[in-house]
């Protein structure tokens, strides 16, 4: 019977040499049906498996190659390569470590052992962008505001839902930008629940063609300052995205105003309230084919503002 088996595995291997894995296979479980005891078999239908993409069959296979001959560098090396295929880098590395012990002079296995360990490392980061993309947070980023406007308006709930506003509308678009690698330009009003006429007046308003020139730039804030005031609305989040901007563009100016954040994409979030006004950058990059944003960059925005003042200024808590 072991000869027959023999012969079953050299026609499997002529299969395999020729690219007819499903054959080779088929050819090789007839073999191991006349030898069972056959290490050899079982890896050749491994690798044949691994071919064919049907992995937990190739590993099943790499297992028992293992069992039958367990200082058989071989049996090892197929179950690296399944572990490889199936993305698990830590395990296939393992696993190809034990067969560089049982066969030290290998460099196929020391070089395959190399560039999973690269694999692994780029798979690890992967992970931690995309948990960084799913896992938005800008509530904790933003501890600071919230503490500026406990000052501004005290601890109650007033203070509590601009804070939630802005964060809502920053992380918005930062999923946005995740998704689509951009934010529209557009103002975001808070609306006084009581107050305003919902029906004439939304709590979005588009602003993409406020900074093509000086002129249009210089007719878009009055009009917003005067939404601001038809609508009575309570504050405002403006959401720029910094390569729309032709004017005004004052990262590139000198001494106070110099730009100090490089040549990184993004956008900005300005916030307008009556006693108040904020500025944030949010920078972002390209790793590993993912976008991915940075934490906010707090801007003076006496310098870098994207809008002139929206509200009048008052010292007042009350809203």
């Amino acid at each position: 019977m072991a000869e027959s088996g023999t012969s079953l595995k050299d026609q499997g291997n002529e299969f395999f040499k020729a690219g007819n894995y499903l054959k080779a296979a088929a050819i090789y479980t007839q073999a191991i049906k006349k030898d069972p005891s056959n290490a050899t078999l079982y890896s050749n239908r491994a690798a044949a498996f691994l071919h064919l993409v049907k992995l937990s069959k190739a590993l099943a296979d790499a297992e028992t190659t293992i069992t039958l001959n367990p200082e058989w560098d071989k049996g090892y090396f197929r179950k690296g390569c399944v572990l490889e295929a199936m993305e698990r880098y830590d395990d296939a590395i393992a696993a190809l470590q034990i067969a560089l012990q049982y066969n030290p002079q290998s460099a196929e296995v020391s070089r395959k052992i190399k560039r999973l360990g690269q694999l692994a490392k780029d798979k690890k980061r992967v992970q931690e962008l995309e948990s960084i993309r799913s896992n938005i947070d800008m509530g904790k980023r933003l501890e600071p505001l919230k503490k500026e406007l406990s000052e501004k308006y005290g601890a109650d709930e007033n203070s509590k839902e601009i804070f939630s506003y802005v964060v809502e509308t920053m992380e918005m678009a930062v999923k946005s930008w995740h998704e689509t690698d951009k934010v529209d330009a557009r103002v975001y009003y808070l609306l006084d629940k009581e107050k305003t006429d919902t029906e004439k007046y939304a709590p979005v308003v588009n602003i993409d063609k406020a900074f093509e020139s000086p002129n249009t730039h210089g007719s878009c804030f009055p009009f917003l300052r005067q939404y601001a005031e038809d609508s009575f609305a309570r504050g405002a989040c403006l959401v720029v995205p910094k390569n729309i901007i032709s004017y005004p563009q004052v990262w590139k100016g000198q001494g106070s105003r110099k730009w100090k954040h490089g040549q990184s994409d993004g956008f900005f979030v300005q916030l307008e309230l009556p006693c108040l006004r904020k500025l944030w950058f949010i920078p972002s990059s390209t790793e590993k084919r993912r976008t991915v944003c940075r934490n906010p960059e707090v801007l003076d925005v006496g310098v870098h503002e994207i809008i002139p003042r929206i509200f009048k200024e008052t010292n007042s808590s009350t809203l």
